[in-house]
């Protein structure tokens, strides 16, 4: 798998690594991060599986200047639109009911995915966030962990950080620091950072990453509708949660509720690992997608 020169179907730049024909699997990323967070589980499945993994729009090298400076969150970014980015890439490439996974915003585009385009999904494979927070997330201590989707909001959010690199990677390793697991090494999270900070410090490029949050699809936004009016019907697709131990925007306590979302799913605890799935637990993940595309 390559960090350059992705092929481009439709509006979605892509790496694409084993057997053409072969089960397919389509692997989404997450904020702060782009594709090349899935290159170890790509590396695990290419050997017999169909691997495609884009950069979501207005991320990595799905943004364009132009094109995405400017665009309209709710019309470009939300979790709907990105849902149809990715089900074009998946006809464009004639891929035949791939398994979809999905961490952080992946997670809820491959939901989206799923209800909207039930016949593109063979199963999906997920971390949080799913629905069934609820109200739980604006209490006081999930609060402090959820400051920063309200900071998305402002545009001193990008008056602060779009196109500055060191503000930038200071931002992001934040994150990157303080949602991972105790075991990530350090030196780990500064070679995403090498590589993920000079993509979000483009001029345009950092604005475009918080059109998800600034498209109301991010976490508190979701949650403080969603035990509001009616709920949509369950997901259908076969659906495999797995809920990361040491986490600290989803608490293993709010797995409580995926019955109202998915009509055929299961929970596996992954203990010891933090928020960043794809390159924390790479083998137990690589094993969940392979399992769900037999």
């Amino acid at each position: 798998m390559t960090d350059t020169d992705p092929a481009r179907a439709v509006d979605l730049a892509f790496d694409r690594s084993g057997p053409v024909g072969a089960p397919a699997v389509v692997l989404l990323h997450g904020w702060p991060g782009d594709r090349t967070d899935w290159a170890s589980v790509s590396d695990l499945l290419a050997a017999d599986h169909d691997v495609v993994v884009p950069d979501l729009r207005g991320f990595g090298a799905s943004y364009e200047p132009g094109r995405d400076d400017g665009a309209d969150p709710a019309a470009s970014y939300g979790a709907s639109p990105q849902a149809g980015y990715v089900a074009r890439l998946v006809e464009s490439l004639g891929l035949e009911g791939p398994v979809v996974a999905g961490y952080d915003v992946g997670s809820r585009v491959a939901q989206a995915l799923a209800r909207e385009h039930p016949e593109q999904v063979r199963a999906l494979v997920l971390t949080p966030p799913v629905p069934g927070v609820g109200r739980r997330v604006l209490e006081p201590e999930p609060q402090r962990e959820f400051w920063y989707q309200a900071f998305h909001q402002l545009a001193l959010a990008e008056q602060l950080l779009d196109g500055d690199e060191r503000a930038v990677r200071a931002y992001l390793r934040h994150f990157w620091s303080h949602w991972s697991g105790p075991a990530l090494p350090d030196d780990l999270v500064e070679a995403q950072l090498d590589h993920l900070a000079p993509l979000y410090a483009r001029p345009g490029a950092f604005t475009a990453s918080v059109g998800w949050y600034r498209a109301g699809s991010g976490t508190i936004a979701r949650a403080a509708v969603e035990d509001s009016g009616p709920r949509p019907a369950p997901i259908t697709v076969p659906t495999t949660v797995q809920w990361p131990e040491h986490d600290p925007l989803f608490p293993p306590a709010w797995s409580d509720r995926l019955g109202e979302t998915f009509a055929d799913h299961t929970l596996e605890h992954v203990p010891g690992v933090g928020h960043f799935a794809p390159v924390e637990y790479p083998d137990r993940l690589a094993d969940a997608i392979r399992a769900a595309a037999r």
